[in-house]
């Protein structure tokens, strides 16, 4: 047992349920749960877990009726061909050795049907501004009816062979909407004063518990905290959560926020661990019954500082189990963890659409039954990140207007007294300590000679020799991946140390875990005997290094785009490159561009410190500040620039820059003068594509990746999905050959 997290191994109980630890799986719709493959693909996913360590997993939602069902495509347990995979699903996690809860779900107004499909219900006709439809108001016969819904799913969750049931009432959907005053405007018996409208999930808990008897655990997720203004208040929550108990929950999952909350509750600029008093606050109110944390917590030793700092029973982690199937196998051996960097790129910004879901830093989620094939999975690209409609961005207050400046509607409301960290409302308790990272996390591998010794694990018979020029994440993760199937691989990297953007990326605040990408990566490289060499860049002249290989993937990565702009060339004028790794930053930063990569430099630059705080404009051409910013994240991040009082300038032509401002005629046709003693440019990158030419000439079987081959539309999430398909591709090219691989050999 690993020194340190004794708490989070010891052994737990929900009800007559014994868990191996105290870490639970938390639910995670993936898109493929309807998927016509028998179950196959999905029971590969939780299988891995379970081969990972994973103790009690939760499955994404199961509607307990079409009504429920939140997009075309979900799951309903009424469906005896989705209970069919439901089967072998829970069948071959149990033989596995795993645990597997089903969870039960309506989705309520929130529900975005088909056209043809059941209209949206609620306790109340209240327009939702995730579905922008306005539900019908459910009749008390029809209310009666979903609760036999409910126990009709638990029914079938034993019947096919699951461990438990999760009952989804948090997050702002169907058991949520009767239990808040915003939604639920009723007066009946489920309606009318607190203890009418918590009347539906405490029925829902009951019924259940009669479907499936006293000794099969039934856990409740529920909101301890719903960040609408004018919601359910503090005490009734403490009294919703003792009625759950009395109805025969046998613990409490406790989730903060809905849907539609104008607070960040899972963001990146949420630190880590900010939530769990709220858990702590209904753990009081039910003293012995189990309850859980969740929220923002991506490590193990987050989850034990927890369980130590705190009367909480268990810790639920869900995206930190997309990362790094093997998360609590590594932690318990000490080993490097693939750590969740909250960017909700690939999962949660998928999965609100109704996408298929993987992860930036682990494209291998969803490919799990095939892992060698190179297949998406069925519905997907997988180098794509889910564009979401309009329709479903989170909350539609903080939507930037293309308005000249960031104006205070992009600041969502707050509840009082919005002093905690990144302008959240605090907790009703200090938060617990969870190990804070360092604002500026350094990245340093030692450079390799290009001589001596090198010792290769799993290196196999046919194994070939690959090349992989550049360590950012697509390289590093073509050389993992390349590694674990046998190759001898070697790294050549440029510059001093590896990592490429994610060593930019990890100086913002809120993505310091960035850096732990690259750490993880570079420790697994070590771990398989690949060669690493820093500070040595391949270029033309390199035609006989390249010629000892038998494949090269070339993942060079951007450079930044340098548009002509007059007083470009003035010492104060930087790229963005050099601007994120230069601590003398002016105290007046103009940034020219408004893409993330401005945006973040935008929220760097404006990071409280010594001195007076810096003023900080966005100089951009659209009217739409990063419009391809993730639009779970977009929101919050816009509010916490005009938190620190950042401006925006949109529409911006005609810029000239001279030593002490930028001159340039605004969206309005005025012109202006922006005071400036540093000013980035953050307009765009360019492929640095110059050594393909080189590689096609030589003749080598190559793959060009991320950035390197394009970027039109590059993000992580592409660069790196696509440094696991090279890999894979030479894989295919070069099984069963025994000869060199050459330009055009198939793949």
């Amino acid at each position: 047992m690993t020194t340190g997290l004794e708490r989070v191994l010891r052994p737990g109980r929900i009800g007559r349920l014994a868990l191996p630890h105290r870490i639970v799986m938390g639910a995670m719709h993936l898109g493929w749960e309807n998927r016509d493959d028998d179950g196959r693909a999905l029971a590969a996913f939780y299988l891995a877990r379970v081969a990972g360590g994973a103790g009690l997993m939760v499955t994404g939602g199961a509607a307990v009726s079409a009504a429920g069902a939140d997009v075309p495509g979900f799951g309903v347990l009424d469906d005896a061909a989705f209970r069919d995979r439901l089967r072998r699903v829970a069948g071959e996690v149990g033989a596995a050795g795993g645990l597997l809860a089903l969870q039960l779900f309506h989705a309520g107004r929130y529900a975005r049907p088909a056209a043809d499909g059941p209209r949206p219900v609620a306790p109340s006709a209240v327009p939702s501004p995730i579905s922008r439809l306005t539900p019908d108001a459910l009749p008390a016969a029809g209310v009666a009816r979903i609760v036999e819904d409910f126990a009709r799913g638990a029914h079938h969750a034993r019947d096919l062979g699951f461990s438990a049931v999760e009952i989804m009432g948090s997050e702002g959907y169907l058991i949520d909407q009767f239990l808040s005053p915003l939604t639920n405007r009723r007066d009946d018996e489920w309606g009318g004063d607190p203890q009418r409208r918590m009347r539906f999930g405490v029925a829902v808990v009951r019924a259940v518990r009669a479907a499936v008897g006293a000794d099969f655990p039934v856990v409740m997720r529920m909101t301890g905290d719903d960040l609408l203004p004018g919601g359910t208040d503090r005490d009734t929550v403490a009294q919703y959560a003792r009625a759950l108990a009395a109805a025969g929950a046998d613990a409490l999952n406790v989730g903060v926020g809905w849907h539609e909350s104008p607070v960040p509750t899972v963001q990146a600029v949420v630190p880590p661990g900010h939530w769990v008093p709220v858990a702590s606050v209904v753990k009081a109110a039910v003293g012995g019954l189990p309850v859980l944390a969740s929220n923002r917590i991506n490590r193990l030793t987050q989850a034990e500082a927890i369980l130590a700092g705190t009367t909480l029973d268990l810790v639920s982690m869900a995206r930190p189990f997309l990362a790094d199937p093997a998360l609590v196998e590594r932690s318990r051996a000490g080993r490097p963890v693939n750590i969740c960097v909250a960017c909700n790129q690939a999962c949660i910004d998928r999965s609100l659409v109704g996408a298929v879901v993987s992860c930036m830093v682990n494209p291998l989620v969803g490919r799990e039954a095939d892992p060698g094939s190179g297949a998406a999975p069925a519905g997907t690209d997988p180098t794509a990140s889910a564009e979401l409609p309009a329709s479903a961005e989170l909350p539609a207050s903080a939507e930037l207007p293309a308005s000249a400046e960031l104006p205070a509607s992009v600041d969502p409301p707050m509840p009082a007294d919005p002093t905690g960290s990144a302008g959240l409302p605090m907790p009703a308790e200090p938060a617990i300590h969870v190990e804070p990272m360092p604002p500026e996390p350094a990245i340093h591998v030692e450079p390799v000679t290009r001589a001596g010794p090198v010792v290769r694990v799993g290196a196999v018979a046919g194994s070939r020799a690959v090349a992989v020029v550049g360590a950012g994440p697509a390289g590093l993760r073509a050389a993992h991946d390349l590694a674990l199937a046998g190759h001898r691989v070697t790294v050549y990297e440029a510059d001093r140390e590896p990592g490429g953007q994610f060593r930019l990326a990890c100086r913002v605040p809120g993505k310091a875990d960035y850096a732990e990408t690259i750490r993880f990566l570079t420790a697994e490289l070590t771990r398989l005997g690949v060669v690493l060499h820093t500070g040595w860049p391949v270029a033309g002249a390199d035609e006989d290094l390249l010629r000892r290989y038998d494949g090269v993937i070339v993942a060079t990565g951007v450079v930044p785009r340098r548009p002509d702009l007059p007083g470009g060339a003035l010492p104060h004028v930087r790229d963005y490159g050099t601007a994120f790794t230069d601590d003398a930053l002016g105290r007046r930063v103009a940034v020219i561009g408004g893409g993330g990569i401005a945006v973040d430099l935008a929220h760097l630059a404006s990071e409280p410190g010594a001195g007076p705080p810096r003023q900080v404009t966005i100089l951009l051409r659209g009217d739409r500040l990063a419009p391809r910013m993730g639009r779970s994240t977009r929101w919050a991040v816009l509010a916490e620039l005009r938190r620190r009082q950042v401006t925006v300038v949109t529409g911006v032509r005609g810029l000239r820059v001279d030593p002490d401002a930028v001159h340039l005629v605004d969206g309005t046709g005025a012109a202006r003068s922006v005071p400036a003693d540093t000013v980035v440019v953050a307009a765009g990158q360019l492929p640095a594509d110059a050594l393909v030419r080189t590689v096609r000439r030589v003749g080598v079987w190559h793959r060009v990746v991320g950035g390197a081959r394009d970027t039109v539309g590059l993000d992580a999430v592409r660069a790196i999905a696509e440094g696991h398909a090279a890999a894979l591709a030479f894989q295919r090219a070069a099984r069963g050959t025994g000869r060199a691989l050459r330009v055009g050999e198939p793949a």
